[in-house]
């Protein structure tokens, strides 16, 4: 059963969408409302923890789930388009020391803290085609597809843990 919660939320959360950047260099200092240790709770009574760390003014390290052996960490940082702010996240690594077997890295997320709560949306590669060539190409495509209701994927809701 763990094994097929991996295979899920690899394949969810990381099994990672793009080869492209939409941010090469970090130009937008971080948003420090999102740091933090986050948590959601499932319809099993299971709980993932998120946690989002600075890594420098303008970047942040994203661990999910935290806590686990099967905790994934990325680099993120922010993007900001036509109208639109988007979470760059540059997945790099496990908790058990697995590295990327491939280039495609980078998921995009939609975002939005309120008080005590942070929803993230994924983007939708059905939408967005993951096989988008340059960061141009993706951001015109962000344009694009604004619109439409399936841009992102279902939101996760995560309530502040404080400790």
């Amino acid at each position: 059963m763990k094994r097929m919660l991996w295979v899920v939320l690899c394949v969810t959360l990381t099994g990672c969408d793009y080869t492209v950047p939409l941010v090469k260099s970090p130009g937008t200092d971080m948003d420090r409302s999102v740091i933090g240790r986050w948590q959601r709770s499932e319809a099993d009574g299971q709980t993932e923890s998120l946690l989002v760390l600075p890594f420098n003014k303008r970047e942040y390290m994203v661990c999910y789930p935290a806590g686990s052996d099967d905790a994934m960490f990325a680099r993120a940082s922010l993007w900001h388009g036509d109208g639109m702010t988007l979470v760059q996240l540059d997945w790099f690594g496990t908790a058990r020391g697995s590295l990327p077997d491939d280039n495609r890295t980078f998921q995009f997320v939609a975002y939005a803290v309120d008080g005590e709560r942070l929803t993230v949306r994924l983007l939708n590669p059905e939408v967005v085609d993951k096989d988008v060539a340059s960061a141009e190409d993706l951001a015109q495509a962000l344009d694009v597809n604004r619109d439409d209701p399936a841009l992102f994927r279902s939101e996760m809701v995560f309530a502040k843990v404080h400790d």
